[in-house]
């Protein structure tokens, strides 16, 4: 089985769009998508409505949770831009996500980790700023899952890491955004690089589960035009170079 794992697309239909055909291209059995979908100064609304045609198995993210629970004088400007564009119908499909997945005996689906939406898995945030985590950190994140390969997204940042008991951990990065800055727990930025969209392919092979990290060109110039056209400098920016 061939399983396209795409996670935190953030309204950007462009990126969306062509990593869903890359993934077509390479002829996989299932693509599932793990959170924070339509959060963002892009395209919400058209973002939900292709995903709701596609039917993924597909979990919430801590955007989600915070566009449909928080009120607007205390959500950021990239959720407050999406709950004023969503149709209740769209709401009531985000509302209806679980927070994690069981898409069979081997493959759990979570946004941060299996116990959080928030939590970084294969990072750590201290006063000194973002690194990666380590095998000890990730090992204790992923706690008593009984999964062989755990999905996770949320801090868009690609990786792979092999637990010592064999289990497999995936972060695919964000099809949508590859640049952020956050105040919390601690001020930090997260970047990529470079404005490619991002997703990843896991594959059940005669020797076990083995992953694919694979970028995607698209029309990131478009993407930052409407971030700028909305007021968002900020994503534009990141669109534009993966940089904050």
């Amino acid at each position: 089985m061939k399983i396209a794992v795409l996670s935190d697309i953030h309204g950007n239909l462009l990126a969306l769009d062509a990593v869903i055909a890359d993934a077509e291209a390479r002829g996989v059995d299932l693509m599932v998508n793990l959170g924070d979908i339509c959060s963002g100064p892009l395209f919400p609304s058209e973002t939900a409505d292709r995903l709701i045609a596609l039917d993924l198995p597909t979990i919430a993210g801590n955007h989600e949770r915070q566009v449909l629970t928080l009120p607007p004088d205390r959500m950021g400007p990239s959720d407050r831009f999406t709950a004023e564009a969503l149709r209740l119908d769209q709401r009531d499909w985000l509302a209806s996500l679980p927070a994690t997945l069981r898409l069979n005996d081997d493959v759990l689906l979570v946004h941060g980790t299996p116990d959080s939406d928030l939590i970084y898995f294969m990072e750590t945030v201290t006063s000194d700023g973002l690194r990666a985590a380590t095998p000890e950190e990730i090992e204790s994140r992923a706690g008593g899952a009984d999964a062989a390969v755990i999905l996770c997204g949320h801090t868009h940042i690609p990786r792979v890491a092999n637990l010592a008991d064999g289990r497999l951990v995936v972060n695919p990065g964000s099809v949508g955004l590859p640049a952020y800055d956050d105040v919390h727990p601690y001020p930090h930025v997260v970047e990529t690089g470079s404005p490619h969209a991002r997703y990843a392919i896991v594959s059940d092979t005669d020797g076990g589960w083995a992953a694919e990290l694979l970028t995607v060109d698209y029309d990131w110039g478009r993407a930052a035009d409407v971030a700028t056209a909305n007021g968002r400098d900020d994503w534009a920016r990141a669109l534009r170079t993966g940089s904050v």
